[in-house]
């Protein structure tokens, strides 16, 4: 946790925030989250903390809301104390007025006077909140305000949504400390990886590896990881395949530190010691695209220009190995470059690894303008102006995907930019990503965390 101010300050701008948007009366309402049982009730999955009751009051213990009175600037604290049965199995609680104090909050209620507080408003409409991501979220604001489970979702508040997003998305130096600790955790992962995997192993055996610096670091995983022979497919989240000599490995992880803030890289490497002749031509291509959307990173800016900078990048590459061809620019505003980058070329992160998402992609990454349809471009999850605080990846690829090959070829799809026939040698190949985390500043954006060499010898290095 950060000191009480840092969160009492939270919630006095989060007020000031919603009276610049015309919300001066009511209830903020915030569920945190409660254990969620795998397959019977006493066994549950690991606990994580709603991201947002993280940021407003600090506090990572299961069953525990709150609210914020926006007329009086009241926070309070519902719970309910450890009881003798708990404590057998769980040791010692630290009493929820200690808590409340951590969090700079004054009153404690037990959990169950909830109902009886909101139900005092006056209406359902007293009550702002944010969109649920969770089922059993969803139900208890239904039996809270009034609402039908159905109708849950759309009765979020907007201004409440617009309001958290501004705070969050800018860090303070506190949670960029945290970041830059996530990200350095991560990085310890992506070498080990590199130190460890061997033709012969299973992926699994890397995801092993992987696992373990996360959770010796006193933190955890990010995210699942994404450790695979199979770099085609962008999420695979299976690791039963074996690493075979001559092909690729890509590992897509990152560290949650105790305090919850995420790192999240991309590394993709040779299981020989040594890239092969197209792999290399194919991973220094990726490090041009990412070279060129870095250059691009400055406070304004906006990141749909960075996402089509990789891209065209990409395209001139292609079309120098003869794998495309046309106007490189018509191959990117068509949509054709999608072909081979399907995805977007970077996400914010935070205390989320896709950083309050669950507000909504349309409000987090794009501030309420129209999000495009277009294949590949429609995956782009940050699309609005970068800002001195922000904090977000780059991560652009290239990925020869057989089955998207089989569908467009057989639909002739963007033949005058695709030459099928040439990329049909390449398709084993697989998939190269390249991810980075980088933190915008007045001056210009940096990387987030320790150095670490992604360059095609430093890679090679790393792999002995």
């Amino acid at each position: 946790m950060f000191d009480p101010h840092t969160y009492s300050s939270r919630r006095e701008a989060l007020i000031r925030g919603l009276a610049e948007r015309g919300v001066t009366t009511g209830l903020a309402l915030f569920l945190g989250n409660r254990e969620s049982p795998m397959n019977y009730p006493d066994n549950c999955y690991p606990f994580r903390q709603d991201s947002s009751f993280l940021y407003f009051f600090g506090l990572s213990l299961a069953g525990l809301a709150a609210t914020i009175d926006l007329e009086s600037g009241l926070c309070t604290l519902y719970g309910d104390e450890a009881t003798m049965d708990d404590i057998v199995w769980t040791g010692p609680q630290i009493p929820l007025s200690e808590l409340a104090a951590l969090a700079g909050m004054g009153e404690v209620r037990p959990r169950g006077s909830l109902p009886a507080k909101l139900g005092g408003r006056g209406s359902s409409s007293a009550a702002l909140y944010l969109p649920p991501y969770r089922a059993d979220t969803r139900a208890e604001l239904a039996q809270l305000t009034g609402r039908p489970y159905a109708t849950v979702d759309a009765g979020a508040s907007l201004p409440l949504i617009k309001t958290a997003i501004a705070l969050r998305e800018i860090k303070s130096d506190g949670e960029i400390a945290e970041l830059d600790r996530a990200v350095a955790i991560t990085v310890d992962m992506h070498r080990a990886a590199l130190g460890t995997a061997r033709a012969g192993m299973l992926e699994s055996d890397v995801y092993a590896r992987v696992a373990q610096v996360a959770l010796a670091s006193g933190g955890g995983l990010s995210f699942p990881v994404i450790a695979t022979t199979k770099g085609a497919t962008l999420h695979t989240h299976s690791h039963d395949r074996r690493l075979e000599a001559g092909g690729l490995f890509l590992l897509d992880a990152g560290a949650e530190a105790p305090s919850g803030y995420a790192g999240d890289l991309s590394t993709s490497f040779p299981i020989n010691p040594r890239f092969d002749g197209r792999q290399a031509t194919i991973y220094e291509l990726v490090l041009r695209m990412h070279a060129q959307a870095c250059a691009l990173l400055r406070p304004g800016v906006d990141y749909r220009e960075v996402h089509a900078a990789a891209a065209l990048e990409g395209v001139l590459g292609l079309k120098q190995l003869g794998l495309m061809r046309g106007d490189p620019q018509d191959a990117v505003s068509s949509g054709a470059y999608a072909f081979f980058f399907p995805c977007g070329t970077g996400h914010m992160i935070g205390l989320d690894v896709h950083d309050m998402e669950d507000y909504g992609e349309i409000h987090v990454g794009y501030e309420g303008s129209e999000r495009s349809g277009l294949f590949g471009l429609k995956s782009l999850r940050l699309a609005k102006p970068l800002k001195s605080g922000m904090a977000f990846t780059v991560e652009p690829g290239i990925y020869f995907i057989p089955e998207l090959f089989a569908m467009w070829r057989a639909e002739g799809r963007f033949s005058q930019f695709i030459d099928y026939a040439a990329v049909e040698p390449w398709l084993s190949l697989g998939g190269i990503r390249n991810e980075e985390d980088w933190l915008m500043t007045a001056t210009g954006a940096r990387m987030l965390g320790p150095a670490f060499d992604k360059s095609l010898s430093g890679i090679e290095r790393m792999r002995g």
